[in-house]
C-alpha cells in the first residue's frame, strides 16, 4: 500500500493509497454488476460520494476507469471491503465483469470531494437516475446517522435498470419509484415527482446522482424553488487525480464568473446551481424562471463536515459523484494564473456550517 498524499482529519486518516485489492466477490445486481474488494485502507478514508481509479487489463485500456464508492463497511465478518457498481458497456468494465473471487486488482483511493453534510436539522431527499442511486445509499446511512430525515426518488428506464428497491425502502421514510415505460412505480422521469415529493417530504436540501441530463433537470428545479441541490457529476476523466484537466466543468464562483473545476479533483460533487450547463454542453433546459441564475442564488448544501467513521454510478470512464479542497483554493482554465487571493470556488451559508 502506497499513500499518495495524507494526513489526518480529526483523527482520522485521509487522502487515497494505492493499494493491491483482492475480489471479495464480484455478482449481478439487477441489469448491473456489482463488485466487492478488500480495501482496508481506503475504507477507513472513504466518505459518501468520493471515488476509486481502478487498473484494467483489457486490450486498449492504458487509462483507469473511475467508479463512485457505493458502499463501505468498516465492522464485522466483512470489515474493510469497498463495493462499487457498473454498467458493462466498455472493454474496461466488460473485463471487470469477468474478475474472480481471490484476483488482486490495482486500485487508487478514495479521490474526489465527498457529500457535504448538513450541519443543521433539515430534511433531505435524494434523487437516483440508473445505478447513479449506488452512492446514494451510503450517503442515506450517514445522513441518517446524523438523526436527518431521508426520503428518496429512485428513476431508470425500466424496473430491472432501478438500482437497490429494497435499500432504498429500508433507509427512506418515503421513496417513489419512476420508470420510462411505467414498469415499476410511476411512469415518467424523476423530475416528474420531483415537485410533489418536494412538497410531500418538506425537503430543505436535494442530492442526485445520474445522468448528467437529470442532473441539469433536476438542480434547475431545485434553483427555481431556493433549495440547495448538490450533485455528482459524471464526466470521463483521464488522470483522475487534477493533472491532465480533461473532466473541468464550468462553475460560476461566489463573484460570478465562470472557471473550470476539475470534476476528479474539486468534485465530482458540485452546487448543482453553481454549474455552467450550456457551457458544458448538457442537453436539457429550465423554466423561464430559473434559466437565468445569479452567482448569489441557491445556497450550497447544508454542510461540509466529513463523516467521521465512515456511491454512483461508476461506469466506464465515467465519476459519479466527491469536499471543498483543503486549501479552500480555486482552480482556474488551464494556462490562467490563479487568483492571488485563493478566492471561494463555491458559495457558502449557515447550512453547511460555512462562513
Amino acid at each position: 500500500m502506497t499513500t499518495l498524499r495524507g494526513g489526518t482529519v480529526e483523527g482520522r486518516a485521509e487522502g487515497p493509497v494505492h493499494a493491491a485489492c483482492e475480489v471479495i466477490a464480484r455478482r449481478r445486481e439487477g441489469a448491473y454488476w456489482l463488485a466487492s474488494f478488500a480495501a482496508k485502507e481506503i475504507a477507513e478514508r472513504a466518505q459518501p460520494g468520493q471515488f476509486v481509479q481502478i487498473a484494467v487489463e483489457a486490450p486498449h485500456t492504458l487509462l483507469r476507469r473511475p467508479f463512485s464508492i457505493a458502499r463501505v463497511t468498516r465492522t464485522g465478518a466483512s470489515a474493510g471491503t469497498i463495493d462499487v457498481v457498473f454498467d458493462a458497456h466498455g472493454p474496461g468494465t466488460e473485463w471487470l465483469t469477468g474478475i474472480n473471487t481471490h484476483d488482486v486488482i490495482d486500485v487508487i483511493g478514495p479521490l474526489g470531494t465527498p457529500f457535504p453534510l448538513p450541519q443543521r436539522k433539515v430534511n433531505c431527499l435524494l434523487v437516483g437516475g440508473g445505478y447513479g442511486a449506488a452512492p446514494l445509499y451510503y450517503l442515506a446511512e450517514s445522513l441518517l446517522r446524523k438523526g436527518l430525515r431521508v426520503d428518496m426518488i429512485n428513476g431508470a428506464a425500466t424496473a430491472e435498470r432501478i438500482m437497490g428497491a429494497i435499500e432504498a425502502k429500508r433507509l427512506s421514510a418515503s421513496v417513489t419509484f419512476t420508470t420510462e415505460d411505467g414498469t415499476m412505480g410511476r411512469q415518467g422521469r424523476v423530475t416528474d415527482v420531483l415537485d410533489e415529493v418536494l412538497d410531500s417530504s418538506g425537503a430543505g436540501v436535494v442530492y442526485a446522482c445520474g445522468p448528467n441530463p437529470m442532473l441539469r433537470a433536476v438542480s434547475e428545479r431545485c434553483a427555481a424553488r431556493r433549495i440547495p441541490v448538490q450533485v455528482a457529476l459524471e464526466e470521463r476523466m483521464g488522470c483522475g487525480i487534477g493533472v491532465c484537466f480533461t473532466c473541468v466543468v464550468p462553475v460560476a464562483g461566489r463573484d460570478g464568473q465562470v472557471r473550470n473545476k476539475r470534476s476528479c479533483l474539486d468534485g465530482p460533487v458540485f452546487n448543482g446551481a453553481r454549474i455552467d450547463w450550456d457551457r458544458w454542453g448538457v442537453p436539457g433546459g429550465a423554466a423561464p424562471e430559473a434559466s437565468a441564475l445569479p452567482a448569489s442564488a441557491p445556497a450550497t448544501v447544508p454542510g461540509t463536515e466529513p463523516e467521521a467513521a465512515g456511491g454512483g454510478d461508476g461506469g466506464e470512464d465515467v465519476a459519479p459523484g466527491r469536499a471543498p479542497r483543503a486549501d479552500g483554493g480555486e482552480d482556474v482554465v488551464p494556462g490562467r494564473a490563479p487568483r492571488a487571493d485563493g478566492g471561494a470556488s463555491t458559495p457558502r451559508d449557515e447550512l453547511w456550517g460555512r462562513s
